[in-house]
């Protein structure tokens, strides 16, 4: 998974930051973004999508990666600036916001997928590259396991929706909870329930 950074340090990059986000798809909460800048002499082994491995080990990479980087951020996008400026503005804004607080700049930002504005750094959307590239891979890990215990933290105050086992995501135990109690303070107002989204947990 380190081809990408790799091919970028020959190109004389060094601080090459992974960037991703989760939270996309859910009717509530968060979209959190990731930023990590790995170390290249200290090597973290099973990194992965975040969505391909359990919760119990994306905490245990969870505590490497934050512990070997270089540099690492999170940030947030909450449900009413999402449904100011609509989902997916909302995510590149959670991810300029995550790049923006490290300093040092990275040289080099990989980002799954996208491009962010915004920024005066150069940038590189990869498709997939959750899959591909281990520092994207490393953030989306970050961003998951950050959002996650924020969704712990909201289920404590409030376990009428049950945040602790679906994060937010359109689930039925999620949809019959809205359809008994209606829509909370984190819902998004701008989402629509859909059997689609029931596949889209990331």
């Amino acid at each position: 998974m380190r081809t990408l950074e790799n091919a970028a340090r020959r190109w004389g990059f060094y601080r090459i930051a992974g960037c991703d986000e989760v939270g996309r798809g859910c009717l509530a909460g968060p979209v959190v973004a990731g930023v990590v800048i790995l170390d290249p002499a200290r090597h973290i082994p099973g990194l992965a999508d975040s969505k391909t491995i359990t919760a119990l080990e994306r905490e245990r990479l969870y505590a490497l990666i934050t512990r070997k980087a270089l540099a690492w951020a999170v940030a947030a996008a909450q449900p009413t600036e999402i449904d100011e400026l609509n989902i997916h503005r909302a995510s590149l804004e959670a991810m300029r916001r995550a790049v923006m607080s490290i300093a040092p700049l990275p040289d080099l930002i990989l980002v799954d997928a996208f491009r962010i504005p915004d920024l005066l750094v150069a940038q590189q959307g990869v498709k997939q590259g959750d899959r591909k590239c281990a520092a994207i891979a490393a953030a989306s890990i970050v961003a998951k396991v950050t959002r996650d215990r924020e969704m712990l933290v909201h289920h404590a105050n409030d376990p009428r929706y049950g945040f602790d086992h679906h994060k937010g995501y359109a689930t039925a135990e999620h949809l019959a909870a809205v359809a008994r109690f209606g829509y909370s303070a984190l819902h998004r107002r701008s989402f629509k329930p859909q059997t689609s989204l029931f596949d889209t947990m990331d």
